[in-house]
């Protein structure tokens, strides 16, 4: 997994930057040996994962040594906090990144190698929308599977540097701003905070962002205009919308990439460097990667499922829930909703649970009503469900964040932009979206009880 630390930047003092402190890669070598000689032998250990050299010393020590790593959101309250320091059985560590050790104080493991192949590297949890948070099991060879894929894809190598100021909990800045940096050999800085002036005084070839972040971005003219230099942008984590990608492409002179992926199969789609990007679309397999559309007969639309090397070994101690994640020949369940058109490209449409939409007879993506809606120079935010209908099934709400538009002429804009029957019965204004710390909307938060 750490294959690339001794590259080109190793001797570099700003090797690793994060939230303003910078480190080379052989001091935080020696702070992550330290970590590892502390838990050697352990099932796992937790880790508090603040934007900070001691998260990334913490995560690079249990790859070390081979001890499994749970990375605890910095903000979870406490019943979210001891439900995963109960589920996985791990202790939190405290990390000194003043503390330096040898080479020789690792036992469990060693710097070329590390955690074995099919060993546990990573427990993540989901964001429980659907239940209490499950531990998601990650090994060492799917890691370096997903990042060596991206690497590909994206043609990302030690001559990078990466920006992104995401959080270091989630797959996304985590495992592919954290770990996938260290793996390539680029440099890292983390900017603490996703700000655009933060992104814009940094200097990267390579920069990580969630829609909020390229949004607020997008906004801010001259830190776009600083971003001009760079090589790629990269978007994820939620559907980028299409007003954001153009005024990105216009004003940084790079359309961005989107790329899609869960916390149980790592990135798994992506557009790729030496294409095009089309607005919508997540790409098409990284390497090693299969899809597939489980849809109706004759329907266009239908779940995402997919196969590959990047997947997750299992959700800790639920083997029926593990089971229940794949169908009976071997392929994981997304449960998103999601088509490929005649290039290969995905266009993911939503949560199979919430944003397939069957509405009098047809079945609707709320992710294209969505885009569409954004369309409107009047409307910000916008998000699409079905709510109960005794007529149509489900009839299509609109929830929206818009200033001097009315709802009967984002109903019509909707319904000349798209087929009729996609537009919304009801238009909600409110004065902001619900959204979780990697900036998706949560949308049963927008719904009464007896709605959901």
């Amino acid at each position: 997994m750490l294959k690339a630390l001794h590259g080109i930047h190793g001797d570099r003092a700003d090797a690793v930057t994060i939230a303003g402190r910078s480190t080379s890669y052989e001091d935080l070598l020696g702070a992550a040996r330290a970590v590892a000689a502390d838990v050697a032998g352990a099932p796992a250990f937790a880790v508090t994962a603040t934007a900070s050299l001691e998260t990334v010393a913490a995560v690079v020590g249990g790859l070390l040594a081979g001890v499994p790593v749970v990375p605890l959101p910095p903000d979870a309250g406490p019943a979210e906090r001891d439900h995963i320091l109960r589920d996985s059985g791990a202790a939190v560590v405290e990390v000194d990144f003043t503390r330096r050790a040898a080479a020789s104080a690792v036992t469990a493991g060693a710097v070329t190698g590390g955690a074995g192949p099919g060993d546990p590297a990573l427990i993540l949890y989901t964001s429980g929308t659907t239940g209490a948070p499950k531990g998601v099991v990650h090994t060492a060879d799917a890691l370096a599977a997903g990042l060596d894929a991206l690497a590909d894809a994206w043609q990302w190598t030690a001559e990078d540097t990466l920006v992104h100021g995401l959080p270091l909990f989630h797959v996304h800045g985590l495992v592919l701003g954290v770990l996938g940096a260290l793996r390539t050999g680029s440099r890292l800085v983390h900017t603490g905070r996703p700000t655009p002036g933060a992104y814009a005084a940094a200097g990267g070839s390579l920069y990580f962002g969630v829609p909020t972040v390229w949004s607020r971005i997008a906004a801010d003219p001259a830190a776009a205009a600083a971003l001009a230099g760079a090589r790629l942008l990269v978007s994820g984590s939620a559907p980028l919308p299409t007003p954001v990608f153009r005024a990105l492409s216009h004003l940084t002179g790079h359309a961005p990439l989107e790329r899609y992926g869960m916390t149980e199969t790592l990135i798994t789609l992506s557009a790729r460097a030496d294409a095009v990007p089309r607005p919508g679309t997540v790409g098409t397999p990284v390497a090693g990667v299969r899809t597939r559309i489980a849809a109706e007969p004759g329907a266009e639309i239908g779940e995402l499922q997919l196969t590959g090397p990047t997947l997750f070994s299992g959700y800790l101690g639920r083997p029926e829930a593990t089971a229940a994640s794949y169908t009976e020949d071997g392929w994981f369940r997304t449960g998103d909703i999601a088509a490929i058109d005649a290039d290969g490209l995905h266009r993911i449409v939503g949560r199979a649970s919430i944003d397939m939409i069957k509405s009098g007879g047809y079945r609707i993506g709320a992710g294209e009503v969505e885009n569409a809606l954004l369309d409107h120079p009047a409307v910000s935010e916008a998000a699409v469900v079905g709510v109960p209908d005794t007529d149509l099934g489900q009839r299509i709400v609109a929830f929206v964040v818009a200033e001097g538009v009315g709802a009967a002429e984002l109903t019509d804009f909707v319904a000349a932009h798209l087929s009729v029957h996609k537009r919304p019965r009801e238009v909600r204004f409110v004065a902001s979206l619900p959204r979780n710390a990697m900036g998706k909307p949560q949308k049963r938060l927008l719904l009464s009880p007896d709605e959901r």
